[in-house]
């Protein structure tokens, strides 16, 4: 089994594209009209995304790290080289919901920031994370 992809309802989907593409380096990999929806398919490597318009009544907005609410995904999250160049680079665009924060105390180097994205998903943003050696997860056992 692998993973497949992460669906997103989107107010504007030209909108969403164009952040995603931009910041993330994600490229369009599909367009499908299926029953009168477009449906565009966003490809990074292995990592797919679904855009689907939405008519609907948007959520309230997410803060912080985003909902707590069981049953609704918390965050989208994304690893890159360097925090600091990504806000730099994303500008306005980057609408920071919580962060920058360090996390050297558990991974020295470990630094995120989450910021909404133009549909209101909460997006984590991270460098230096690292997994813990077998070893290490030995004690959670």
């Amino acid at each position: 089994m692998r993973w497949s992809h992460v669906g997103l309802n989107c107010r504007d989907q030209k909108a969403t594209e164009e952040f995603y593409t931009r910041y993330f380096g994600f490229r369009r990999a599909r367009v499908a009209d299926a029953e009168g929806t477009r449906i565009i398919f966003l490809r990074r490597g292995e990592a797919l995304l679904e855009l689907f318009p939405s008519a609907a009544a948007p959520a309230p907005e997410a803060e912080n790290d985003g909902p707590a609410t069981p049953g609704v995904a918390r965050h989208l999250a994304f690893q890159v080289d360097d925090v600091d160049t990504f806000l730099a680079l994303a500008g306005d665009d980057a609408h920071i919901t919580l962060g920058p924060l360090k996390f050297d105390e558990y991974i020295p180097g470990w630094k995120t920031v989450w910021v909404r994205d133009p549909d209101g998903v909460i997006l984590e943003v991270s460098q230096g994370y690292v997994d813990q050696t077998p070893e290490e997860l030995e004690q959670y056992a």
